[in-house]
């Protein structure tokens, strides 16, 4: 697990602190050898210090380390969320045709033409390229794709768009995309939506294995068939 600036600044305390008693547990030590050299405490009484002095440092080392152990802070939300559209949609069933993994950024008062160039591959989504899951043999637009995990990137236009399976996976952004990767290239037509959509949205419609996919952002919906 990594530590965050805040977290790692708190364990150096703690080490300074723990350096601190170390150094003052050898003075103490070596103080009350001198007493009994002295003759000012007898042996039976340094020991009971001794051990009354480790019993503290011990207390003191385990309150140290127990404070530091919960010290570690988590990530706040990203600010393009993760999330996932699967068809059938009802969580209650369990036999799924497919799923969308993917992230969902905002327009913010931004042109989809600035997020999403049209003619440009596009991650479909932000972060990581969305990730698409068959469970069963389909075919997705006019094209045969097998049950499997694949990537999906697409390449906007003013009246269609090419949407792209991918067999390259873990891929972030759509900086490392190769043609040679892909598995089907399907044209699908695009609609205006009525309302603008302001963050990207992954959603599915259909009866039995008969489904469509749905990607809408700003006034833009892209629609393809999927069948299982």
């Amino acid at each position: 697990m990594g530590f965050n600036l805040k977290t790692r600044k708190q364990l150096q305390l703690g080490y300074s602190i723990l350096y601190s008693f170390h150094i003052i547990l050898i003075f103490i030590l070596v103080r009350l050898s001198n007493f009994i050299d002295q003759g000012i405490i007898n042996n039976s009484k340094h020991e009971i210090m001794k051990k009354s002095i480790l019993t503290i440092v011990f207390f003191a080392f385990a309150l140290i380390f127990s404070s530091e152990a919960t010290a570690q802070e988590f990530a706040e939300l990203d600010k393009s969320p993760m999330d996932a559209a699967t068809y059938p949609s009802s969580y209650r069933n369990s036999d799924k045709l497919v799923k969308v993994v993917y992230s969902r950024p905002q327009l913010k008062k931004r042109s989809l033409s600035k997020l999403a160039p049209n003619g440009k591959v596009w991650r479909t989504g932000a972060n990581e390229a969305a990730e698409i899951t068959f469970y069963k043999d389909v075919t997705f637009g006019d094209k045969k794709v097998k049950a499997g995990t694949y990537s999906l990137f697409t390449i906007p236009g003013d009246k269609e768009w090419t949407v792209i399976i991918s067999s390259a996976l873990n891929v972030w952004g759509s900086y490392f995309y190769k043609e040679n990767e892909d598995v089907a290239r399907v044209t699908a037509p695009v609609t205006k939506s009525k309302k603008s959509i302001e963050e990207f949205s992954v959603a599915f419609d259909g009866e039995d294995n008969n489904a469509t996919m749905y990607l809408g952002w700003g006034n833009v919906i892209v629609s393809v068939p999927i069948k299982g």
